[in-house]
């Protein structure tokens, strides 16, 4: 389902792309070539790296991608203490511009609500169903992100669930964000801005493979062909 009320989004927000991963060479790749809006992370992208030294590597990726743009990371514990505890941890050792990212449960939402109160950013994860969102919104979560293809897999309509979000924070006024995850394919990830959400985190070799259609590069190749026709092989450089 689509939203039906794109435009009461309001204020011009523009599409965000972050990216999910914590590769240093990857994130320096998409940072260098694609208009990314930061790095999302978690336990499960860590693993991929190996036994890095978990502070110092995250450093890396902020001082990668700048101040300006966001960096997502996970906590572990599952009650709203250690929560806390943890999300301390983690803006004492990076910086205190990192969204925590929390699983939306009970003692998550309980989570979210303290942090807020110490106005630490907050990215209200795991979130499957409706109530999920709703709860994480009152909670004053800064993003919610519905897992896309999970919530498919289960048979829960993504599309939907998330065009329901955007109009409930256009109709009440919510300052939380959508960042739809878990993709498989770019199709789905296009869909979730489609239905509202105004940020997606994304593997890179999902966003990469929307620029390997070979129907671009021919583009590419027949544009250089006409042209050296015309002019033989001279560059526009060359003709100044």
């Amino acid at each position: 389902m689509l939203s039906g009320n794109l435009s009461i989004r309001g204020e011009s927000v523009s599409m965000k792309y972050l990216i999910d991963t914590a590769n240093l060479e990857m994130i320096k790749k998409c940072n260098d070539l694609l208009p990314i809006a930061g790095v999302t992370s978690n336990p499960s992208i860590i693993k991929k790296e190996g036994k890095i030294d978990f502070f110092a590597h995250l450093n890396k990726i902020r001082q990668i991608i700048g101040i300006d743009k966001t960096l997502h990371v996970q906590i572990l514990a599952e009650d709203s203490s250690n929560i806390l505890k943890e999300a301390h941890v983690i803006l004492e050792n990076i910086d205190k511009n990192v969204f925590i990212k929390v699983p939306t449960t009970l003692q998550g939402l309980k989570a979210m609500k303290l942090l807020k109160k110490e106005n630490v950013g907050v990215t209200a994860t795991a979130i499957y169903t409706k109530t999920q969102g709703f709860m994480a919104m009152e909670a004053g979560a800064d993003y919610i992100a519905p897992y896309f293809n999970r919530m498919e897999n289960l048979d829960i309509d993504a599309a939907d669930t998330i065009a329901v979000f955007a109009d409930m924070i256009a109709a009440y006024g919510y300052q939380t964000k959508i960042l739809a995850a878990s993709f498989k394919n770019i199709a789905q990830v296009n869909t979730a801005l489609k239905c509202g959400a105004q940020t997606i985190t994304v593997a890179p070799d999902v966003l990469m493979a929307a620029f390997a259609v070979p129907s671009i590069k021919k583009a590419v190749d027949d544009f250089a062909a006409d042209w050296k026709q015309t002019f033989g092989d001279v560059s526009i450089c060359d003709l100044k």
